[in-house]
């Protein structure tokens, strides 16, 4: 199955985007799926290949990417080695990220255009990048079809629970640091994340985007996700009664880690991947 890894494209602010695509059959046009990593993750976390090579097989071209801002580099797009970076992401620079992709997706610069069908391109986002995936569909007539895999219902990642004391703190210091529970890394978080979100609330609200979307939506979440909890999925679905949603019992990954060391997913996420296949194929 022909696939090519860490493929790179200018992203916000100079910064670069690497971007993995996955499909068979070069000459058979097939409708594209993006998909959008979350906060403190990257394209090839987990078992990334292995879903991506699922659907493929399923007749779809599959296009993951690393934001710009999210940490990584295109030397290093599995390592949080750009902390700088890391500090200076928010909302607004990854909609300019997934903008760039979806440009790219279907120009002259994309030698794999000719196996892809530009006037069905879809999106999936998994947590923070489900807020983002959504957020770009209600602006893109592009988006044909959009899930989200426990999915955001604001973009307030992380600071949503932080009490008052800690946001005071956040601006009077101008930075606060993420533990990630993984590598164990302080990742700084620059004020101007909440700043950038302060200026643009308007067209970051989910609610306001998902509301105005008419294409289909599928909205995926695990019951046991305590990192965003199943409200968010019922509140998706509030603003979107059209929308189809599908739990597992499971957290917010899908019973999924990184490393993953062996060649099968765990039921949980086989069964996203297997809806979310049905889903596209309509």
């Amino acid at each position: 199955m022909p696939s090519t890894k860490n493929i790179v494209i200018a992203g916000a602010d100079g910064k670069f985007i690497a971007i993995d695509i996955f499909f068979k059959d070069k000459d058979v046009q097939k409708p594209v799926i993006i998909y959008a990593h979350g906060f403190c993750g990257f394209k090839d976390w987990g078992n990334a290949d292995i879903f991506a090579t699922l659907f493929a097989d399923a007749d779809f071209v599959f296009i993951k990417f690393n934001f710009s801002h999210n940490g990584t580099t295109s030397a290093n797009p599995e390592d949080f080695t750009d902390l700088e970076a890391f500090g200076n992401n928010n909302y607004s620079k990854q909609l300019v990220d997934i903008n760039a992709v979806i440009d790219w997706v279907s120009s002259a610069e994309n030698e794999y255009r000719h196996a892809i069908d530009t006037t069905n391109i879809y999106l999936i986002g998994h947590s923070m990048g489900g807020g983002i995936s959504i957020l770009q569909a209600a602006r893109d007539k592009r988006i044909k079809k959009l899930i989200t895999w426990a999915g955001i219902s604001e973009c307030k990642t992380p600071w949503g629970a932080w009490l008052p004391q800690k946001m005071q703190e956040w601006k009077n210091n101008g930075v606060q640091y993420y533990i990630n529970g993984r590598t164990k890394q302080n990742l700084p978080l620059y004020y101007q994340l909440y700043e950038d979100y302060l200026q643009n609330e308007a067209s970051l609200n989910i609610q306001s985007a998902i509301s105005s979307l008419q294409i289909p939506v599928l909205i995926c979440h695990g019951t046991n996700d305590t990192s965003v909890p199943i409200e968010n999925a019922y509140n998706l679905l509030k603003w979107q009664p059209s929308a189809e949603l599908f739990t597992v019992a499971s957290n917010h990954v899908f019973d999924r880690s990184h490393p993953w060391n062996t060649n099968v997913l765990p039921a949980a996420m086989a069964e996203i991947v297997n809806k979310t296949v049905s889903f596209c194929g309509k």
